[in-house]
């Protein structure tokens, strides 16, 4: 297919953008059936999908002589999830029908709102807007939707999990019935298929997302770093790259913050946003991307969606994306519109697992490597001046006459050696790595403590996760009990009948006395016994482990123990929560509240993600996790159920408070 049946003037806009011939999504909102219909679309970032509701669209704006149809209000309006991605489509709509006169208005928070009043006012063709700002116009009747003919939800699926349902649903009402919709999202979870039922008439589905083909023009590599090194791992793979233009993603606004300024001290030309920038210092960074003036981009998600770099040929992931799809939107920045891209995964070795099993899931293939030493680094930057003196250029007399004095002062060969050094001297130098080697891995793998408790003796509560411990009465008993305070407390490993927690060496002794003179002296508190222990919760853990496996256990699945089928009813267990380990389940699972400042050791009593391993061992079968546990025969405390007469037990809602149910 191709652009013949448009308007003489959409072609030429086409052509000048070099547009031959429509992408998947453009050629099938050109359908015939597609033509003046509801659509539903479903279409993978960088296909072009942009162009391809500005096309549909076309029908509503130009009369059939392919002239802009004359209206007092908005003919045409684009609601998007972000700032970026509403700039994005404005620009894009801009030199799509700057031949037919047609006026683009952007209303976007951050700018200002009077300023676009008066554009409104003006007689703008199309507008474009984030949906908090669009209500607000329509709000305070600055947007008259009555000549609307075309309406947009682009990213519908974004803007619904950005809590915006309330927005869309106010301008949607407030539309003519007769309006053409056409929603664009990424997924189709059920909020959009409730949503196109409700506002949309006899809507034609389009999908042209295929996951086989959505990777292609991207080459995924996955950088496996020591953790302490990944800022120098961010230098490597951007000295060895020498993208032209390149986006950084980190998970917070600190670590963007930290980034951007150690590249700048390096001699990077790099710029950040995030979502403390203002809207004005957001443009400014995207334009010098585009200009050129920088070459490096530091950002949150929050750029994940909108931004398209037509340079944009690397995507670094400085910290782990959420998920496969933050995943996808983030690496889908480069590779778009043909165009072939690189993004590469940083991953800290005890990370690695995890990130196979997020590869799997969004069903790409990286390759594995080790970061960029030096020696590759050099090499990648010879073949590079090599291939930059081969280029053709245009020299001056005085360029000649210059060339000869510096021949009659230096040999050719030195003259070759100070053009080598000049060319380097203008780039950041290289960083040195660990070496990639099992010693290397096993030493970024071990317990990282906060300052105090490099030393420290494990001590051990006779309760665990089938007692329903909880972080958040632990904490206070082992105070109570020990005299110390929560600062004199390390790590706390929850597992499923014992509980660890390391006190420094210096103070044990005294603890230990301390928890011997005060036991029985708090309710129930008599029945849980401390005490030292000197293989601490590895051990432990890996004794655990041996039981299920002397008594047959087999791993949780459909049909074998512990599996779907024999735990049907049961709840999920929740997340874990820092540096606690598991919740427990049940009536006492809740937030931990402990800092996040403890150290980072993995859970014993789960893998290295920190996420907890399944069901306990030992656990019984069928249990319910909501209902209260009883006193266990001997006198151990078993949590209770919580009345007035409980005060001073560690489940005791009057004492400790009552805890949240866990959200869902």
């Amino acid at each position: 297919m191709t652009f013949a049946a448009l308007p003489d003037k959409l072609r030429s806009a086409l052509a000048e953008r070099e547009y031959t011939k429509p992408t998947d999504v453009q050629a099938a909102v050109l359908e015939q059936e597609a033509l003046g219909r509801d659509l539903v679309v479903s279409a993978q970032t960088g296909s072009g999908k942009t162009v391809a509701f500005g096309l549909a669209m076309a029908g509503e704006l130009l009369d059939d002589a392919g002239e802009l149809q004359r209206a007092s209000s908005p003919l045409a309006l684009v609601i998007a999830p972000t700032r970026e991605l509403a700039l994005q489509v404005s620009r894009e709509l801009g030199w799509l029908y700057s031949a037919t006169g047609a006026r683009v208005a952007t209303c976007v928070g951050g700018m200002n709102p009077s300023a676009e009043r008066k554009v409104l006012r003006s007689g703008a063709t199309i507008v474009v807007g984030t949906p908090g700002r669009l209500r607000d116009h329509l709000e305070r009747g600055a947007l008259d939707l009555s000549a609307l003919k075309g309406i947009v939800l682009d990213e519908a699926d974004e803007m619904l999990d950005m809590g915006f349902r309330d927005e869309l649903e106010a301008i949607l009402e407030a539309s003519p019935d007769q309006r053409r919709t056409l929603m664009f999202s990424a997924t189709m979870p059920r909020q959009i298929e409730a949503m196109a039922k409700r506002y949309q008439r006899d809507a034609l589905r389009i999908a042209t997302v295929d996951k086989g083909r959505s990777h292609e023009d991207i080459s995924y590599q996955a950088v496996t770093v020591s953790p302490p090194e990944v800022e120098n791992a961010v230098v490597n793979l951007l000295r060895f790259h020498e993208a032209e233009t390149a986006i950084l993603f980190c998970a917070t606004r600190d670590a963007v913050r930290r980034l951007h300024a150690t590249l700048q001290e390096r001699g990077f030309s790099v710029v950040a946003l995030s979502g403390e920038h203002s809207q004005q210092e957001r443009n400014q960074a995207l334009q010098a991307l585009r200009d050129q003036r920088a070459r490096v981009c530091v950002a949150t998600d929050v750029a994940a969606r909108g931004i398209d770099l037509p340079s944009l040929s690397l995507v670094v992931h400085v910290e782990i994306p959420r998920d496969a799809e933050a995943l996808q939107h983030r690496s889908g920045r480069t590779g778009r519109a043909g165009k072939k891209g690189t993004a590469v995964l940083i991953v800290p070795f005890p990370r690695r697992k995890r990130v196979e099993s997020m590869l799997r899931r969004a069903s790409i293939k990286a390759q594995w490597m080790e970061a960029p030493d030096r020696d590759a680094i050099m090499t990648k930057d010879r073949e590079r001046l090599l291939e930059k003196l081969m280029e053709p250029v245009e020299v001056t007399d005085a360029d000649r006459e210059l060339a000869d004095r510096l021949m009659t002062q230096k040999t050719p060969a030195e003259l070759a050696a100070m053009l080598v050094h000049a060319h380097r001297s203008k780039m950041p130098a290289p960083e040195d790595l660990m070496p990639n080697t099992p010693e290397a891995r096993r030493e970024a793998q071990k317990e990282r403590h906060r300052p105090g408790f490099e030393d420290t003796v494990w001590f051990r509560m006779d309760i665990g996760r089938k007692q329903n411990a909880d972080p958040r009465w632990i904490m206070p008993l082992i105070c109570r009990r020990g005299h110390v305070t929560r600062n004199e407390i390390g790590a706390i490993r929850i597992g499923p009948d014992e509980t660890y927690f390391q006190i420094p060496r210096p103070i044990a002794d005294k603890f230990a006395d301390a928890a011997r003179r005060t036991a029985g002296t708090d309710g129930d508190e008599e029945s849980i016994n401390f005490e030292a222990s000197k293989d601490g919760p590895r051990v432990a853990a890996r004794e655990n482990r041996k039981g299920r496996s002397d008594q047959g256990y087999k791993p949780r699945g459909p049909g074998g123990p512990g599996g779907a089928k024999a735990h049907s009813s049961r709840k999920p267990h929740g997340k874990p929560s820092g540096d606690w380990g598991g919740k427990p389940a049940g009536k006492y699972a809740g937030k931990s509240s402990g800092s996040s400042s403890r150290d980072t050791m993995s859970d014993p009593f789960g893998d290295s993600s920190g996420r907890p391993s399944g069901k306990p061992a030992g656990r019984p079968e069928g249990r319910s996790e909501g209902k209260p546990f009883k006193k266990k025969p001997g006198g151990k405390f078993g949590g209770g159920k919580t009345n007035g007469k409980d005060r001073g037990k560690p489940g005791s809602h009057k004492k400790f408070g009552k805890p949240k149910p866990p959200s869902n």
